[in-house]
């Protein structure tokens, strides 16, 4: 899986120097990212509003005079 921020690629250099990935799993990822320009950071996409639905009103039902 690649990269997708440059504070991602700095974030797993950390965990490379500190020992808790290995050389060649950060490379396999620096290598899947390429050559591509990164953005800084990446935003959360945004949640779109849920539709609620609303109950129908049923028709009123005429009663019958006796």
């Amino acid at each position: 899986m690649p990269f997708k921020s440059k504070a991602q690629r700095r974030k797993f250099a950390e965990l490379l120097v500190s020992g808790k990935i290995t050389p060649e799993a950060y490379e396999r990822w620096n290598k899947e990212t390429g050559g591509t320009e990164l953005p800084e950071r990446v935003k959360p996409k945004k949640k779109k509003p849920v539709k609620r639905k609303t109950a129908k009103k049923s028709p009123r039902k005429k009663r019958k005079k006796k």
